[in-house]
């Protein structure tokens, strides 16, 4: 997928849909003319979503009411990954993160970061890649954060999730180039989105000058994938910071790396 190419008749998968990044993606490419699956857990915002863009953008779409942290919910996702009609760009939005220290948490609520955060996206990667390369011809775009560049929020396990999606992403993108397919690690700093306030955490205290918007994430993430890159890290600002913490003494990033955000109850997602 390039951005000359008409997107007329494509159809895109997008997780975690109905809010922020995956808002974002969805109202983009349907003013662009794909035709779109949404997938979230809650079926009546799904369904709302679906008939806002059909009747504003005139495109088609399938809603899968679905929980990517279970192995059914995976399955229903796999499924229309491998059906018709073929789905020519997935993205990996969906995701969580927890408000709890590891040394609070819970071995369940642990597990279930890991099964949505890296468990969902490498089975639906594989999944759209095993037709996308028979095609030759599609693209995966897989959320991560600029957090995985870093141990920057001491007892989060969130940092390491998305340290593997985007290894994870660099790696089989290489590999899948030499069929015609592209895979993209998206890695947005702070967003304005609902993420934080699901999980239960206050950024009240975050700088105005952090936050980004999630249409202006979308519009450099498919920019980024046009251009063929691996990793994409939307704004200046945080490639400055991704280069700190490539290249910063680990002592350094010690000393500053430290969450800020406010603890206001559990995730429970």
């Amino acid at each position: 997928m390039t951005p000359e190419q008409p997107a007329a008749g494509r159809w895109a998968l997008i997780t975690g849909a109905t809010a922020g990044i995956g808002a974002a993606f969805a109202g983009r490419l349907a003013a662009d003319g794909w035709h779109l699956v949404l997938v979230a857990r809650d079926g009546d915002r799904l369904a709302a979503q679906a008939a806002e863009l059909t009747g504003r953008h005139g495109v088609e779409t399938e809603t899968i009411t679905a929980d990517l942290s279970t192995d059914d919910g995976c399955e229903q996702v796999e499924r229309r990954l491998a059906d018709s009609p073929p789905v020519e760009l997935l993205v990996n939005n969906a995701g969580i993160s927890l408000n709890t220290p590891f040394l609070r948490s819970s071995a369940q609520d642990e597990a279930r970061l890991l099964r949505l955060n890296v468990h969902a996206v490498m089975r639906l990667t594989l999944a759209a890649l095993r037709t996308m390369t028979e095609r030759r011809a599609g693209a995966v775009i897989n959320v991560s954060s600029v957090a995985g560049f870093g141990a920057v929020m001491p007892g989060s396990t969130y940092p390491a999730s998305k340290a593997w999606v985007t290894n994870f992403s660099e790696s089989v993108g290489q590999s899948a180039r030499p069929y015609g397919v592209r895979v993209m690690a998206l890695c947005p700093g702070y967003t304005r989105t609902e993420f934080h306030q699901r999980a239960g955490i206050d950024m009240s205290k975050t700088p105005e000058w952090m936050w980004l918007g999630a249409p202006a994430v979308v519009d450099e993430a498919l920019r980024d994938l046009g251009k063929g890159k691996l990793v994409s890290v939307p704004s200046w600002k945080y490639k400055l910071a991704v280069a700190g913490l490539r290249h910063a003494p680990r002592r350094l990033i010690d000393l500053v790396g430290r969450d800020t955000r406010g603890r206001i109850g559990r995730d429970r997602g």
